[in-house]
């Protein structure tokens, strides 16, 4: 299936690792002309250069900002004044207890995974709404926590909830437009952090017996039994910018393998 995404400029923020890299890769497979963003360059660089083995060098510009800060949205602003497609990856995570959780910690998670999305969703959205026969695309990457809170992340929990809320509320100002906002919702998925935060759980047992042992015991309702690999999220995404997701607008996106067990 052809997505029609030749020529589209896309932001991909935290897009030099992870999730934000593949999401990057299946972007630029299709054609499109990817932003690749990190805080340091050796990092945009490192994923530059990895990108490179399967897309053209030419469709991937660097991005060396904090998005989590306003300052780096400020940045990533003057620099790409405009893009056709924004998805605000960009998220940050830590296993906490509720009671253990203090101003600080609340604060610096919603500054990350929520003020991020707003700042940019804020210059990049009007812009396309200005263009109303141009199909614009935003996407919030949440979370399956989003609307199954995780006790040990209560403050990571939030945000995700409030993105579903703030994607939802930024479509209803799309109507009449070709313009969508949608919210990805990924569960497990095994990136390098959760590699290596599983090899601490289960030491001297092989990575691949490990990744089962973990969601046998902490994931038993996931439907898919494995965890998800980055890719698959990225290539959902892919699918969700293109001219193929027109009519898919304000929606979440369940990508967590069936672990949550509801209809909604």
């Amino acid at each position: 299936m052809k997505l029609e995404l030749t020529g589209k400029t896309a932001l991909v923020t935290a897009s030099s690792n992870g999730i934000g890299l593949e999401i990057a890769r299946s972007l630029a497979l299709e054609g499109t002309k990817v932003i690749v963003n990190g805080r340091s360059l050796s990092s945009v660089d490192k994923a530059i250069d990895a990108l490179s083995e399967s897309v053209s060098p030419e469709l991937l510009t660097p991005l060396v900002a904090d998005i989590g800060t306003r300052a780096g949205c400020n940045k990533a602003i003057e620099q790409i004044p405009s893009v056709d497609i924004l998805v605000n990856n960009l998220g940050i995570y830590e296993a906490l207890g509720f009671f253990d959780e203090t101003d600080e910690h609340w604060q610096n998670v919603i500054e990350v995974n929520i003020m991020s999305g707003v700042r940019l969703a804020r210059h990049y959205l009007q812009i396309m709404l200005a263009n109303k026969a141009k199909a614009g695309r935003v996407v919030f990457i949440s979370s399956e926590s989003g609307i199954s809170p995780a006790p040990e992340m209560t403050h990571y929990s939030a945000t995700k909830t409030m993105q579903l809320g703030i994607s939802r509320a930024l479509a209803c100002l799309t109507k009449g437009t070709e313009v969508t906002v949608n919210a990805v919702l990924p569960g497990p998925t095994l990136t390098a952090s959760v590699k290596a935060f599983i090899a601490d759980i289960y030491p001297n047992i092989p990575a691949t017996q490990a990744e089962k042992m973990f969601m046998a015991q902490n994931r038993p309702g996931s439907l898919i039994g494995r965890f998800i690999h980055p890719k698959e999220i990225g290539d959902i995404v892919a699918f969700i910018c293109s001219q193929r997701a027109s009519v898919i607008n304000g929606s979440n996106i369940r990508a967590e393998g069936g672990l949550v067990n509801s209809v909604f």
